[in-house]
This record gives structure tokens, C-alpha cells and sequence, in this order.
């Protein structure tokens, strides 16, 4: 069988700048995946022009003009990049349908994967939600700390480029809020966990700063020394997908002053902890379709692409073992 014909077909719903990126991405990195189609509501958008360009069946007639498409029955995952209200109705159509779904909208139908913490716990989900572009920014941070001492409170601030923020942004800033602070505790480990967005209108534009801020218990030096390794340890499983993801300057570990009121940040009856860890972040994009300091977007659709991959490389096994 030939590479090729061995490939999964997948779809883009969106044809804005993170469906457009997603699809440059496809076409050029995937090792699995084939472009059948991509979709959008705007005939004049840059994204069906380009992808029509590059040979990409296209249609401006939203899901419903995907379903009429000759060839949708051979399609098997589909990339939803428009909102979180859009992907509600999209996957009402396509999940009678059979067809896998990766949400990077924050409608969190599906549950949230994070490649580098859990991409192999929901490989058999119909619906797959890829967080925020802050939370996979960030929560693998987060889940670092976790898997080495108990995280009271954990809360990220993702810094982002204006221009960077699409009106698809713009419009889910609660849901970006919401989805995030969930998927720190469900995904992240944290016991309780809080996210906070910047749009920054600096010019030139900057590339995307996180801050990631932990309470936790690390009163000897052996525990903090695994904290460092483990969150160092997890930079470099995030960069393998996302090259331009980095730390800023050096993790900082240091005691909580007797006066600070941590209590209110952390849970009822929980113990008061002791240390605050400090992760400085920035994440440059790949330049594929978006701008470098596009960095937000950049993380979101590397990260669906390791998703798919992950599950289209998973769908060859079980055929080769058949």
C-alpha cells in the first residue's frame, strides 16, 4: 500500500487564519493525513481561495455544503476552527454521521486533550475538545508540577497580540476563560485553577507570553529540584510539536510570605501551602500561513495536527493487526 492511498482523510471547518493555518500544515507536515475539504460561509475568504489554489476540494456553504461534497463519505476526521457556538450545531450534523471530530473551539463537547499530557487517554472519542490556545500553552506546565507534588491553585495568564486575535477570539473570550480554568483542573491536575487573557496591542505586534503561577507544599530542596526537572522535562515534550515553545528565563520556586492570603485562593480545609512556582513562557509561531508572533494560534492547530496524527496512526495499527 502506498503511502498515499494509506493516508486518512480530514476536513477543515473554518476558513479563517487557524483553519487556513491548519490546512498549510496538513499539506506540508502530516505524515498520515490527506486534505479532502476545506470549508467555509465567506466565497471570498483568503482560505478557500488558497486551499482552491493548492487543490483542495472547497465549499463556502458551511457543514451542509461539506455533507454534499462528492467524496464526504471517505472523510474520517474533521477539524472544526470556527466558534463555539458554530461547533455545537456542526457536530449535531456530523456526529450521526460517523465522523470524528477535533474541536479548537472552546465548546469543550468532547474531552480535552493536551498532546503532551494525555493525547493517548481519548483516542476513541467521537469528539475531542483541544482546549484554548492558552491552556495547551500552560497546562502542560501545570500537569508538570502536579506529577510531583499536589497543586492547591494554578493560574495562567496568556498574553497574545491584538492582531493576533480573530474575530473567532474576540467572540469566545468567556468560553477561552471558562473552558481554560476547567481544563486546569481536569487536565492539569490543579485542585482549583484560574485563566486570564491579554490582548495586547503593542506595535510592533509580540509574539505570546504565559505566565504560569502554582501554590504548592515544597518545603525541601529535593521536591523543587523535581519540580524544575519535570517542567523542564515537559517544555521539551511540548516542543516536539511546537518548535517556537520555550521558557522565558529560569523557573522560580519561592516560600509564600507568612502574611500573603493564600487561603482565599485555595480550597476549603485544604492545607496552606508553602510555595509559590513561577513558569515564564513565550511561544513563537511557525510562520506556516500565520505571522511568528501568531504563537497562540500556532499551538492550537500543531496541537490538533498531533492529535490527528496520533489517531490516524492508531486507525493503521488496528487495520495492520486485522
Amino acid at each position: 500500500m502506498s503511502n498515499d492511498t494509506a493516508r486518512i482523510k480530514v476536513a477543515i471547518i473554518g476558513s479563517g487564519n487557524i483553519g487556513t493555518d491548519l490546512m498549510i500544515k496538513v499539506l506540508r507536515t502530516s505524515q498520515h493525513l490527506e486534505m479532502a475539504a476545506m470549508v467555509g460561509i465567506d466565497p471570498d475568504s483568503d482560505g478557500l481561495a488558497r486551499a482552491a489554489r493548492l487543490g483542495v476540494p472547497t465549499t463556502h456553504e458551511g457543514v451542509d455544503g461539506l455533507i454534499s461534497l462528492p467524496g464526504f463519505d471517505d472523510i474520517d476526521i474533521v477539524f472544526d476552527a470556527t466558534s463555539a457556538k458554530a461547533h455545537q450545531h456542526n457536530s449535531s450534523l456530523l456526529a450521526p454521521l460517523g465522523k470524528r471530530m477535533i474541536d479548537l473551539t472552546p465548546a469543550a463537547i468532547g474531552p480535552f486533550v493536551v498532546p503532551a499530557v494525555n493525547i493517548d487517554d481519548h483516542l476513541d472519542a467521537p469528539n475531542v475538545n483541544m482546549v484554548t490556545c492558552g491552556g495547551q500553552a500552560t497546562i502542560p506546565i501545570v500537569a508538570a508540577v502536579s506529577r510531583v507534588t499536589p497543586v492547591a491553585y494554578a493560574e495562567i495568564v496568556a498574553s497574545i497580540s491584538s492582531k493576533s486575535a480573530g474575530p473567532g477570539t474576540r467572540a469566545n473570550i468567556d468560553e477561552f476563560t471558562e473552558t481554560t480554568s476547567h481544563a486546569i483542573e481536569s487536565v492539569g491536575g490543579a485542585q482549583r485553577g484560574k485563566a486570564v487573557i491579554i490582548l495586547n496591542p503593542a506595535e510592533p505586534p509580540l509574539i505570546m507570553r504565559d505566565t504560569v503561577f502554582c501554590l504548592v507544599t515544597a518545603t525541601d530542596q529535593d521536591t523543587q529540584d523535581q519540580i524544575r526537572a519535570s517542567v523542564t522535562k515537559m517544555v521539551g515534550d511540548v516542543a516536539a510539536y511546537v518548535p517556537g515553545y520555550r521558557l522565558k528565563q529560569e523557573i522560580q520556586i519561592d516560600p509564600i510570605p507568612a502574611d500573603q492570603p493564600v487561603h482565599t485562593l485555595v480550597g476549603p480545609g485544604s492545607a496552606a501551602p508553602t510555595h509559590t512556582v513561577s513558569v515564564f513562557l513565550e511561544v513563537e509561531g511557525a510562520a506556516h500561513y500565520l505571522p511568528a508572533y501568531a504563537g497562540n494560534l500556532d499551538i492550537m492547530t500543531s496541537a490538533a495536527l498531533q492529535m490527528a496524527e496520533r489517531i490516524a496512526a492508531q486507525s493503521h495499527a488496528q487495520k495492520e493487526a486485522v
